[in-house]
């Protein structure tokens, strides 16, 4: 890849790689972090040019989701404890949004990243099937379930 466009490429998608690996690995920062570093050099490495901006963008996020399911089924995720003083909140305006944040992230993986690609990337439920290799009814079912799951939490809070 030309380096100019990559690096219009990584300036543009960075922030939304980092975002889905974050989702998809459930919080670790550390892990969104080599991951964005991971997707970005395989970016450098394609050698056939994409279609569209479209066909970019979705492909890193494919990538990313391929990359961060790899990294879960590590066989040393298995055998660590991740450190709570390393897992710091993102700061935020008001203290009701940490809460949501710390909800959603609690959600599994299977209804956090659909939620994540609806609601923040704005993809379809179509696209986001796609995305994920699973069928649209099942985007559906995990998208409902997933807001199911936070309206009783939320219930339950207020």
């Amino acid at each position: 890849m030309e380096r100019a466009l990559f690096l219009e490429l990584a300036r543009r998608y960075k922030d939304t790689v980092y975002r889905v690996a974050l989702n998809a690995l459930g919080g670790d920062t550390q892990e969104a972090d080599d991951a964005v570093q991971e997707v970005l050099i395989r970016l450098l490495e394609r050698k056939e040019p994409f279609e569209s901006e479209t066909h970019a963008k979705y492909w890193l996020i494919r990538v990313t989701l391929n990359h961060c399911k790899n990294a879960m089924r590590a066989p040393w995720r298995k055998r660590s404890v991740p450190l709570e003083a390393a897992d710091a909140l993102p700061v935020f305006d008001r203290p009701e949004q940490g809460e949501l944040y710390a909800m959603v992230m609690a959600l599994p993986e299977k209804y956090r990243v659909p939620l994540y690609l609806f609601y923040y990337e704005g993809y379809s439920v179509r696209e986001i099937a796609a995305l994920l290799g699973i069928s649209e009814s099942a985007v559906t079912t995990r998208l409902s379930r997933a807001r199911q799951t936070l309206k009783t939490e939320l219930t339950e809070v207020s």
